[in-house]
Parts: structure tokens; C-alpha cells; sequence
């Protein structure tokens, strides 16, 4: 069930960074049962690949992937020429991003910077190369970037990303107030516990919660991912034509439980042995 027509995003070109795997493959599945055409973009290429033919055998709507690394700037810029060859964007949605858990006092700066690099970096220079191009054609633009709660609560032990995600939230807002008089909207969206194959199980390690992660939201359930797809196809839909600058929070009111800062609380109390084991796991 959608809440939408099916026609909603008819004639509308969307990109999806990170668009292989979990939320993003959600949202970019709902993009083309709308009508929507979708680009994704990631680093592996048989991922990609095994994606757009599923979509195409559930959908029948036209999708094309893109190997790029969008902490390389100019492997962006390439994209977004490859991309405006065949038609401009409408929409760009800032999907990719790097997260994992570690001691802060930890971290090389070679982990701090894989973080950033993707999260931060490849967000920015994606949103510049579009917004660039739609100026210069004179053309309105529509940015959707998925952020987090720690942007504006922070969070231990995932200092970098929530670092990064507030950069995200600022950009956006101060992008919506320069391109606005250009047509050009910027929103961001904040999911609460939308599970996914694999980052769950690296972000939220046996141990490090001290209760079910339901009882952490006030609704008492994670969300479905039906719920986010639709959050976001409203964005790149012409219904918010008159939102821009704003940052949706989709948690069950997980946020205003006070979570944001203590939601691994658990872990503060760990000990060396218990973090190798955990880092040992993530090798595997």
C-alpha cells in the first residue's frame, strides 16, 4: 500500500547515492513504482547491478547505475556529466554514507577520514556538481539529504558520523537560504531504527543496548520501510514545492526519549576485552 498515485514522480529524473543497498534501495524501489527515472550510484558494481534487475523485473521502470566513489571529487563530476548527457537531474538524493562504532580516543585519522570523506565530502561535492549545473541551465533543483539525530543531539561512540550528518544539516539550510531565489530546494531527513541487513548488526552489536531497541521509541515499534520510502517521494514530489530548508525526523519520537546521547550506554562501561571482541566480529 502507498499513499501516493502512481504517477507521482512521472518525468522526473532521480539520483541515488549509495542506491544498491538498504535504506537507499528502499526509497529508490518506491521512487520508480511511482513513475520516477532512477539513477544509483555506489562503489561496487556487481551490487549495482544485481539491484537494477531487480527493480526492472518488479517495476519495468527505467534505471541506470553509475560506479563512483563520491569521496572523489572528480569521479562525482564525471558522474554528473555522464548523468546530464542524458537529460538534467530533478532531484538528488544524498544516500552514501560511513558509519561505525569505535572509541573516539581510538580512531587513526585514517578512520576519521573514511567517515568524512564519504558522509561529508562526497555529499558536498554531489550537491555542488548539481547545483551547479541547474544554475547555469537556469533550471529549478530539488536536494534531499538523509541525516541523523545525533546531527542535532550527538552520539557517542559515533562521533565522526554525527559530526558529519550536522555538517549535512547545515549545508542544507544554508544552500535553501542562497539557492532558493535560484529554484532550487534543499531538505533533510532524519530516520530513527529502519533495520537493514548488515549495519544493524554492526551499529547496534549484541551488548550494547541495556533494553530492546523498541522500548528506546515511544511508539514501541522500528519503523517499516514503506514509511521512510514515502517520507522521501513526498520530498522529491512538486506537493513540497514549498518546503525547503527543513529537516524531517521519521523515529516514532525516539529522539525526544532522550536518546541521542546515551543510546549506547551500555557500552560506556565495557572493557578493552569486550571492544576487541566486537572489532574482531567487524573484521569477519
Amino acid at each position: 500500500m502507498t499513499m501516493f498515485k502512481s504517477g507521482l514522480l512521472n518525468g522526473k529524473k532521480i539520483l541515488i547515492t549509495g542506491g544498491g543497498t538498504g535504506l537507499g534501495k528502499s526509497i529508490g524501489r518506491r521512487y520508480l513504482e511511482l513513475g520516477a527515472e532512477l539513477v544509483i550510484c555506489g562503489r561496487r558494481k556487481e551490487v549495482l547491478d544485481v539491484t537494477a534487475d531487480e527493480f526492472r523485473q518488479a517495476t519495468g521502470g527505467k534505471i541506470t547505475t553509475i560506479v563512483c566513489d563520491i569521496k572523489d571529487a572528480e569521479q562525482v563530476e564525471a558522474m554528473m556529466e555522464m548523468i546530464w548527457k542524458d537529460g538534467p537531474l530533478d532531484v538528488l538524493l544524498n544516500n552514501a554514507a560511513a558509519n561505525f562504532i569505535a572509541r573516539t580516543e581510538k580512531l587513526s585519522s585514517r578512520a576519521v577520514d573514511a567517515v568524512l570523506g564519504i558522509t561529508l565530502h562526497g555529499t558536498f561535492y554531489c550537491t555542488i556538481a548539481a547545483g551547479r549545473r541547474w544554475i547555469e541551465a537556469g533550471r529549478p533543483g530539488n536536494v534531499i539529504s538523509t541525516v541523523s539525530t545525533p546531527s542535532f543531539t550527538g552520539s557517542a561512540f559515533t562521533a565522526p558520523s554525527a559530526a558529519c550528518k550536522a555538517g549535512v544539516l547545515a549545508m542544507t539550510r544554508s544552500l535553501a537560504v542562497e539557492w532558493g531565489p535560484k529554484g532550487i530546494r534543499l531538505n533533510a531527513v532524519a530516520p530513527g531504527l529502519f533495520p537493514t541487513p548488515g549495519a544493524w548488526e554492526q551499529l547496534y552489536p549484541a551488548g550494547s543496548q541495556v533494553e530492546p531497541q523498541e522500548r528506546s521509541v515511544p511508539l514501541r515499534r522500528i519503523g517499516d520501510h514503506s514509511e521512510l520510502a514515502d517520507c522521501y517521494a513526498y520530498l522529491a514530489s512538486d506537493g513540497s514545492s514549498y518546503v525547503t530548508g527543513d529537516l524531517m525526523v521519521i523515529d516514532g519520537g525516539r529522539w525526544m526519549q532522550g536518546v541521542g546521547g546515551p543510546s549506547f550506554r551500555a557500552m560506556q562501561d565495557w572493557s578493552d576485552e569486550q571492544w576487541d571482541a566486537m572489532r574482531g566480529k567487524g573484521r569477519k
